[in-house]
């Protein structure tokens, strides 16, 4: 087997690293802030912190681990308290200070106390800075030279991006809740929807960081905000982007191209980086890490829980520090031995338990097919297209589905705002793990519309959760090959030569991938499929409003009707 010379060179590196006598003793630390100049000349604020314990800072050269975020690494809050992201525990960052590691929290280019303008979001620009900063902290006379890279949400894709330029310090990420390519995950289906199109925080929030240590009196924070101004919108720029092949008026280019992970998949590689992916069943971006970690081969954690929360009942702190401890240490602690896969199976009325293995959630499985039969008012999800139940049912788009939450990770039930199919009870639990794919035939009444499609348990005692959603604007329907291995699902390219209309009458085919789940459904309860127009995590329905609303009708039958395939745990 060949190995990139990049990666010869770390584990060489990595061999004379004169690990402390110390570890996993260092209750106190030592911080320090700084602005760092990158190399178009930009000032980026840093947050350094040093383990020490009653004798002192440690003295020897330790790794350092690595954060980059939008959201201000030192701020006070509306209470007047400082808060540091470096000391809470949710990345595990504190007990990384405590194990011997230096961290480091640094705040993005128009963000936080860092000088600065966004140009656009994620982009190559905030990529360099990352690498820029990565080879700082590994030059520093604390540090060992080998860095890693830890974050979820948009910290987890600093660390992805920063990774697609291959710092020759950076060893290892762990990446949590962030995307493989950025145009399915703003875009998916061709509709805008929940992330990265809610208003851009004033400017008075940038003011609320913390100085760095030479600045005492604010002035140069007050002159790195007044610089945030100029910052690229960040719903404008991805409204402005219908196609994927679509330029930018804000950017000037084609610019889901730029920020699409995928496409630097193979630097990553080459690179030797070691990665190990991260999120939960009830979060958006898990459908793209799992794909990224299939693609990419790496380390995968799904957990219970919503987004960046912490998994349940899983040594979450023990497994980042383990991983880092092996590539950044050198530590012979079976890390390299440990199963590629750890994932959350759900085994009924909220218990679950983790399944440790190298195959991915759903990877040895069956299909299981609910079909479209009879009216919506009679039920009508059965195991076989119904005899007889050839036929149609129609709807008209409710745009009214807006709830008070900000930011919903998750959707409520819809099933009053659309089409609901349910099965019978059903006789014995069975468990679901991976994909869903819903299969529509529809027909409209105008050349387009969105669809939205739900995957629900209803229990015996009437509880409702919803397992699965997914999302296609007609127009995108066409099925295209993926530039990567979409686990089998079916993908829409999202190009413009690929999107059309659909004739008023003609019967459109649609395939939308939903988001991955694992399930055990229990007996006595019921499946439900929800067909809608509308979700309440649309941002703009106030803009793309039509009246009259358009009808939406979902043909069913033996030939050419609709249904859901379900994952079914083997």
């Amino acid at each position: 087997m060949r190995f990139p010379t990049r990666l010869l060179m770390a584990l060489a590196a990595l061999c004379l690293i004169a690990l402390p006598a110390r570890a996993q003793d260092y209750p106190e630390f030592e911080r320090q802030s700084l602005y760092v100049p990158v190399r178009d000349g930009t000032r980026l604020a840093v947050n350094i912190y040093r383990p020490a314990d009653a004798s002192g800072v440690e003295t020897d050269r330790l790794p350092v681990v690595f954060a980059f975020t939008p959201y201000r690494a030192r701020f006070t809050d509306a209470e007047g308290n400082v808060q540091e992201t470096a000391l809470g525990d949710g990345l595990a960052l504190r007990s990384l200070i405590r194990a011997g590691y230096v961290v480091a929290v640094a705040d993005i280019r128009g963000k936080g106390a860092s000088f600065g303008s966004r140009r656009g979001f994620q982009d190559r620009t905030e990529a360099m800075d990352g690498h820029d900063l990565v080879e700082w902290l590994a030059a520093q006379p604390f540090s060992s030279g080998a860095v890693g890279m830890i974050g979820c949400s948009y910290l987890g894709g600093s660390v992805m991006h920063t990774a697609s330029t291959a710092p020759p310090s950076l060893r290892a990420v762990f990446v949590g809740a962030t995307d493989w390519d950025k145009y399915e995950f703003v875009r998916q289906g061709g509709i805008t929807a929940q992330f990265n199109t809610r208003p851009d925080e004033p400017l008075s929030d940038d003011l609320a960081s913390v100085p760095v240590d030479a600045d005492p009196n604010g002035e140069l924070l007050r002159a790195a905000v007044a610089q945030h101004a100029a910052n690229t919108p960040m719903a404008a720029l991805w409204y402005g982007m219908p196609y994927r092949d679509s330029v930018s008026p804000l950017t000037g280019n084609a610019f889901w191209d730029e920020v699409a992970m995928w496409r630097y998949a193979d630097t990553i590689r080459d690179a030797g980086i070691a990665t190990y992916f991260w999120s939960n069943w009830q979060d958006e971006p898990t459908a793209q890490v799992i794909v990224a970690a299939e693609n990419l081969g790496s380390r995968l954690l799904v957990g219970p829980g919503s987004h960046c929360q912490t998994p349940a009942g899983f040594d979450f702190t023990g497994e980042i520090t383990r991983y880092f401890d092996h590539h950044l240490k050198g530590a012979d602690n079976g890390e390299a031995q440990a199963p590629r896969v750890t994932w959350w199976r759900h085994t009924g009325g909220g218990e679950g338990e983790y399944v440790r293995g190298n195959d991915r959630p759903g990877a040895a499985r069956d299909t299981l097919s609910y079909y479209l039969g009879g009216s919506a008012e009679d039920g009508g999800l059965a195991l076989a297209p119904v005899p007889g139940g050839e036929g149609a049912s129609t709807f008209t788009v409710d745009y009214d589905v807006m709830d008070d939450a900000y930011f919903a990770f998750w959707p409520p039930s819809l099933a009053e705002r659309g089409l609901a199919y349910a099965t019978a009870p059903v006789a014995q639990p069975f468990d679901l793990a991976g994909y869903p794919v819903a299969h529509l035939a529809v027909k409209l009444d105008r050349p387009d519309a969105n669809v939205f499609v739900y995957l629900e348990e209803v229990l015996a005692d009437g509880t409702v959760e919803v397992l699965s959603f997914g999302r296609l604007m007609i127009s995108h329907r066409a099925v295209s090959e993926a530039p990567w291995d979409t686990l089998g699902m079916p993908w829409h390219s999202g190009r413009a030569f690929d999107v059309a209309p659909l004739t008023v009458g003609e019967t459109g085919h649609l395939a939308i991938a939903m988001q991955p789940l694992s399930r055990r459904v229990a007996a006595g309860s019921r499946l439900r499929f929800v067909v809608t127009g509308a979700d309440p995590r649309q941002r703009n329905l106030a803009e793309i409003r039509e009246d009259p609303a358009p009808e939406i009708t979902v043909v069913q039958g033996w030939l050419g009707g609709s249904r859901i395939d379900l994952p079914l745990v083997r």
